[in-house]
């Protein structure tokens, strides 16, 4: 069934007079979720660093591409179909690692990986989870680990194996985010939930972090949260420490939070499979430069090397379709899969991502293309 099918499905149940149940378009979802979240769980997702420039800049960055149609070719029928790290996956998207999404919807990463899984797209668990590798993993379907780096080499090595044990197979290092920045939408708040120990569940349950405790993580929970902070926040990592990942991970490994070409190609240089062009959704950099815009040089400089993913800004089909254009063999969905999240739990995510890729398969037949694999920037005008 072509994605785009979902647009009748919808026009079929209208003349029984059943409606969507969630706007199909995204954009309005963040709306919807306002109305149903407290404060601090809102704010701690919409919310960006500093002014929120950087994440005005992301979105405004594909106003600045224009999709220019072609007429008269046969694009009648679609393949929306993407290799990634030697495996085929049925459309150009994941889910990017977000954490603590139980702060929106009780299952929360329970409710992503499920709807994903349905899909057939890969969901990207964050180390900062609000329930376990294991209990994520049963429900089944293409599996990422996005790993916090800890300063604590067994206790990596642990995450890694309980993730290679779980049937995740590629593994997506995070960068950006070794402390974090000035947000003042939570600091006005005093909003931290890892504090409260939401958002810890891998760590927690973790046997090699637990055997550094002095008391179980049930009896002392502050004490454990203590321990936690120092190890996962405050210092970075550093290029000569890529050796220890490599040697203990046989499958591919994504930096995450690339932005400048010759750190692309350093990744390269190291070994390293892939890099998502990221700033965190402008969560950690006020005045950064917009993921879109550092997205063609990278690409430049290591698109012959190693697989160049995207993240920062996805609103919808058009911008996926711009993304890929501009270099981009696949695309992290962020923040409206949440918000889908909020809204409905697994349905709203699984209506989020139809929507999106329903949307993405349209703009590619109408724009004369039958796959992402004949997208190049040509098929974009700058403005």
């Amino acid at each position: 069934m072509a994605y785009s099918d979902f647009q009748l499905e919808i026009y079929l149940n209208g003349l029984a007079d059943v409606l969507p149940p969630y706007s199909v378009d995204v954009t309005k979802l963040q709306a919807a979720a306002r109305d149903l979240l407290d404060d601090g769980a809102y704010w701690y997702v919409a919310g960006s660093a500093g002014s929120g420039d950087t994440a005005a800049a992301n979105c405004a960055a594909f106003g600045r591409h224009r999709i220019v149609p072609r007429m008269l070719r046969d694009a009648t029928e679609r393949d929306l179909t993407t290799e990634l790290f030697g495996r085929t996956y049925p459309a150009p998207l994941a889910l990017a690692p977000i954490g603590v999404q139980s702060i929106v919807h009780p299952y929360g990463e329970l409710a992503t990986a499920r709807a994903a899984a349905s899909l057939g797209i890969p969901a990207v668990l964050s180390t900062a989870s609000s329930h376990t590798l294991e209990e994520v993993a049963e429900a089944g379907g293409p599996r990422w680990y996005q790993l916090y780096w800890p300063h604590d080499d067994e206790v990596t090595l642990s995450l890694l194996e309980r993730a290679r044990k779980g049937g995740y197979d590629t593994l997506v290092v995070t960068l950006d985010t070794w402390t974090l920045a000035w947000r003042p939408n939570d600091l006005d708040r005093a909003y931290l939930p890892f504090l409260r120990g939401t958002g810890l569940a891998i760590p927690l349950s973790d046997p090699v972090f637990r055997s550094r405790l002095a008391e179980p993580v049930e009896e002392d929970l502050n004490a454990a949260i203590m321990t936690w902070a120092p190890m996962f926040n405050g210092r970075a990592h550093t290029w000569d420490q890529l050796p220890l990942l490599r040697d203990n991970w046989d499958g591919p490994i994504v930096l995450k939070g690339i932005q400048h070409p010759d750190d692309a190609r350093r990744a390269a240089d190291a070994g390293m499979d892939g890099v998502v062009v990221s700033n965190h959704g402008g969560r950690q950099i006020d005045g950064a430069l917009a993921s879109l815009d550092a997205l063609p040089g990278v690409a430049a400089a290591v698109g012959d090397r190693l697989t160049v993913l995207f993240d920062s800004g996805i609103r919808t089909g058009a911008d996926i379709f711009k993304a890929l254009a501009l270099g981009a063999r696949a695309v992290l969905l962020g923040r409206p899969y949440v918000w889908g999240l909020a809204c409905g739990g697994e349905d709203g995510v699984r209506h989020v991502v139809r929507s999106l890729l329903a949307e993405l398969d349209l703009t590619l037949g109408l724009a004369g293309f039958r796959s992402p694999a004949g997208l190049d920037p040509s098929v974009l005008e700058a403005r």
